[in-house]
């Protein structure tokens, strides 16, 4: 998701764990369902409440509960940013977290206190680079008679304090923990197993939980009633993680986790939480799932026998389709009822879908990337609601549908899916069953195992770097179990949200294990075949180069790695740690999102609002030569310097964003693409074309179709806005790198004008796989994210002549499949080295004399394995004009058209018509608004 729009409809709603003023309100709603007497074992496992307090914090610590302004950097020193080292520093311990620390007081309720002396050497280099971020402070050691207690004392209330002389309190704050727990347990980073295994030994339980005082497992035999057996779990002091063996097979049971643990500014309280391993769950993720995966009534028939499709040799052969599992189906009759928006609609090879996908596939797609499949925390997986529409006034540009589609959101049966609450168990609301754990895993195989019969890998859209919620939030996993250690932490203590949500931090180690060991076991168990990391800039490089290891070591092959690489907020420019990053991921085999491009050829930005998302047009929708009226009334805008540097960007873009790519500037200037200004960064900045990842449009921000009904000028007719889609899809397609696309491009994918469907339910995110409708026009997009801008949007959704017809839709579709056949004809299109790309991409028609809205490039495949051509030229024409280019080194040759253009079934006439190439003089004639490639056989 692009960061400049993220949201979650969850995020309103939840409680914000903070070490400042976690229940510092104890009529706070989360905590309504909180007791404060002490329940035994059994009535933790089954009341309603989800957290019970064993020992509340002292009544006055609770209001006044300090913030985590100290950061432990290892298991012996502490750094407090901003405190003055002179005076008396203390570590105070409670068991029972009673500790009351007030300003000019005597420090009461503690069991003991820890003396620390100021440390006046240097931080080791590991802890010192990783909490290089930090602000000045002194530095605090523990002395080593104390370290001996010191994981015992992690499981309690700690309090650092600074005293004045006559032990009164200076300051107190608590102490960030996961600097201190890394290094206690480091032996926990090298366990294979957490979650629950079955083997022939029995059920093994393993969970990672260094500061619960007591854990144990509530085992139920289905999603609801009470627990058959309780049983509490054995810590293994090296690791910090507690254990049971039941001697017996308890798959299809199912179970719940009662943590003891100190929260702060709380106390000690019993939190029933599910796994952080769970691989699946009950209704709504209330229990977990106990089962092995490799048990084989948990695989469709032949799961074991076949193999992934073997077309991608190098990621640049990549070429995505990015869906959602509940748009490919939710809205296509020829889907039975009861699978429309399951994993079990891709069984349905009848299907208008699936015969869609086929025909992607034979053409030269390569990969379904599906938005986030993992377990979601905001649908509800039985009973969602169905907005009602009956009756509602259908005007293109009426608010009457959107208002019954939000009415209805927080309860409906959509959601993107960036709200993860248990990364390894497939979602419920896609099975058939959501109760019944084992469907969950099944059907999921099965959607893969379709897919992989259509010749297509399956790729996923992953979100390690946030979580639903922290804190004693009921939603809250990973903070229940181990509070204040898997979430990312500012100066204060409290969790980060940059991301939108609860930043998780995988820096710390047992984070980074958790997101490597949740990857390692889609791939082993469900065959998926690439990854997409939502937000990925989020994560250390480092992280992300082991788990491309390990994931290779895993499977006997590359696993493709991309993901979003933007840099902002409490990571950017490396302040924490290196990134994975677009600028960061240089050299490492990872792939970023290309901004480049993109922006270039939509125009404007992500984040435009108002009439600015009109007037800055794009490099195909009429920058400087096709002006809509907001751009013509612009009288101060140089449109023209503004195209000619549009153009050379999308040169960047087809160079696939390559370093040391030499190009000839507007300017006149020949520079490699790293010198190139992008925003002040470099426009290159890869060095493999399989670091890139090019696009026009995702599931982000308005559809391409829809972002050119803002910026083409309103007389555009039918015909061109279909051929301006293909010229976005065609600059995609023909780019060095992954290309990716967004389902329903090629269907004049409308979502009326959404900016920001993530929660807009099915309405707004439809697909019609038959062409009938590209659902432009049905209705004002929600008022949450357009409100402010329908002044402008109404009159478009008004406009009947920008709708397309059916015709219009099945030309693009056409078209596109065009594309895709030109792209897999030759691996000229997807070299796989910067090197090759540099000797062998030319471009003609650049520097300041160019035609601007011509790009003219040309391919050598002399020499080059399977190349298929001698030579290709490829020609882009974004204007509405016919345009003729000589270029004198092509003088001599025997062009010819692609044998795709050639043939009877091409969907754009207009190029066997039209396009034409006189030899004698080196001439090509390009028609207006299209895509051409020439050929030397």
């Amino acid at each position: 998701m692009n960061f400049h729009r993220k949201q979650n409809r969850y995020f309103a709603q939840k409680y914000l764990f903070s070490f400042v003023t976690i229940l510092a309100c104890a009529s706070g709603a989360n905590v309504a369902s909180a007791q404060s007497t002490r329940p035994s074992l059994k009535e933790a496992c089954e009341q309603p409440a989800f957290q019970s307090e064993l020992e509340p914090a002292a009544s006055v610590a609770k209001p006044n509960a300090p913030n985590a302004r100290a950061v432990w950097l290892n298991r012996r020193l502490i750094k407090w940013p901003g405190i003055e080292a002179g005076g008396n520093f203390r570590l105070y311990h409670a068991a029972r977290g009673q500790i009351v620390a007030a300003p000019n007081t005597l420090v009461t309720g503690a069991d003991g206190a820890i003396p620390l002396d100021v440390f006046t050497g240097s931080a080791p280099a590991d802890a010192a680079l990783r909490f290089k971020y930090l602000a000045a402070g002194p530095l605090l050691a523990l002395r080593e008679a104390d370290l001996v207690k010191i994981k015992e004392r992690h499981t309690q209330q700690l309090v650092l304090v600074k005293e004045h002389s006559d032990g009164k309190v200076v300051d107190a704050t608590h102490v960030q923990i996961a600097g201190a727990l890394d290094d206690l347990y480091r032996a926990a980073g090298g366990r294979e197993y957490l979650g629950v295994t079955v083997t022939a030994k029995g059920t093994q339980f393993n969970v990672w939980a260094p500061t619960a005082r007591r854990v144990a497992v509530c085992i139920y035999d289905t999603g609801e009633g009470v627990a058959r057996e309780i049983q509490e779990l054995q810590t293994d002091a090296a690791t910090g993680t507690w254990s049971y063996l039941q001697s017996r097979d308890l798959t299809g049971k199912t179970y719940t986790y009662l943590v003891d643990v100190h929260v702060p500014g709380v106390g000690l309280v019993r939190n029933r939480v599910t796994d952080p391993y769970s691989i699946s769950l009950t209704t709504d993720s209330t229990r977990s799932y106990i089962a092995d995966l490799k048990n084989p009534r948990l695989k469709p028939p032949g799961w074991d026998a076949p193999r992934a499709p073997s077309r991608v040799k190098s990621p640049t052969d990549m070429v995505i389709y990015e869906l959602h599992v509940r748009d490919f189906s939710i809205n296509d009759p020829s889907v039975p009822a009861q699978h429309r928006g399951k994993y079990t609609a891709f069984t349905q090879f009848g299907s208008r879908g699936m015969k869609h996908l086929k025909a992607l596939s034979n053409a030269g797609m390569t990969d379904i990337h599906l938005l986030p499949v993992f377990d979601l925390a905001t649908v509800p997986e039985t009973g969602c609601a169905t907005p009602s529409l009956a009756g509602v006034d259908p005007s293109p540009d009426g608010e009457a549908i959107q208002a019954a589609v939000m009415a209805v959101k927080e309860r409906d049966c959509f959601n993107w899916g960036y709200d993860p609450l248990h990364y390894t168990a497939p979602e419920g609301s896609f099975a058939s069953n959501a109760a019944d754990g084992a469907r969950r895993v099944i059907e999921f195989r099965q959607m893969v195992a379709a897919l992989h019969k259509l010749g297509l890998r399956v790729g996923m859209d992953v979100v390690y770097n946030h979580t639903s919620a922290s804190g004693q939030h009921e939603k809250s996993v990973l903070d229940r179990s181990v509070p204040g250690y898997y979430h990312r932490l500012n100066a204060k203590g409290e969790v980060e949200k940059s991301t939108c949500c609860d930043n998780t931090a995988t820096e710390n180690m047992m984070m980074a294990k958790l997101m490597v060991d949740s990857v390692l076991t889609w791939a082993r168990e469900y065959k998926i075949d690439s990854f997409r990391f939502d937000l990925m800039g989020h994560q250390p490089r480092a992280v992300m180069e082991d788990l491309k290891a390990r994931l290779k070591a895993a499977m006997g092959r590359d696993v493709q790695l991309i993901g979003e690489g933007w840099n902002f907020a409490e990571v950017a420019d490396g302040t924490r740690f290196v990134q994975a990053s677009q600028l960061s991921l240089n050299g490492s085999g990872i792939g970023t999102f290309s901004d480049r491009a993109r922006d270039a050829i939509r125009g404007g930005g992500a984040a435009d609002s108002g009439e600015s998302m009109i007037k800055k047009q794009g490099y195909i929708n009429g920058l400087g030569y096709d002006r809509n009226a907001l751009a013509n009334a612009d009288a101060g805008a140089d449109a023209g310097a503004e195209l000619l540097r549009a153009a050379d960007m999308v040169r960047v873009g087809l160079a696939g964003s390559i370093r040391d790519y030499p190009l000839k500037t507007y300017r006149d200037e020949t520079w490699p693409l790293h010198r190139i200004d992008y925003a002040g960064q470099p426009a290159g900045y890869a060095s493999a074309p399989g670091e890139v990842v090019n696009y026009v449009e995702n599931h982000d921000n308005q559809t391409l179709f829809d972002i050119n009904v803002y910026k083409l000028p309103t007389s555009t007719s039918r015909e061109d806005r279909a051929r301006v889609q293909t010229l976005g899809l065609a600059i995609n397609a023909f780019s060095q790198g992954v290309a990716y696309f967004h389902a329903g491009g090629e269907l004049l994918r409308s979502k009326s004008l959404d900016r920001n469907s993530y929660d807009s339910g099915d309405w707004f995110n439809r697909i019609d796989w038959s062409g009938a409708d590209n659902y432009f026009a049905t209705g004002a997009p929600p008022k949450g994210d357009n409100g402010g801008d329908y002044a402008l949007i109404k009159p478009l959704l008004a406009n009947a002549a920008i709708k397309p017809t059916p015709a219009d839709i099945v030309w693009t579709r056409r078209a596109f499949e065009d594309l895709l056949k030109i792209r897999a004809s030759t691996p000229l299109f997807r070299l796989p080295t910067s090197t090759e790309i540099i000797s062998r991409l030319t471009f003609h028609n650049t520097g300041s004399q160019q035609t601007p809205t011509l790009i003219a490039a040309h391919l050598d495949g002399a020499g080059y394995p399977g190349a298929e051509f001698r030579e290709v030229a490829y020609f882009i024409n974004v204007d509405k004009s016919v345009q003729e280019i000589r270029i004198e080194k092509m003088a001599g040759k025997k062009f010819t058209l692609h044998p795709v253009h050639k043939h009877s079934g091409a969907a754009d006439q207009r190029i066997p018509r039209e396009a034409k190439f006189e030899s004698v003089g080196g001439i090509f004639r390009i028609p207006a608004r299209s895509a051409v490639v020439f050929v030397v056989q």
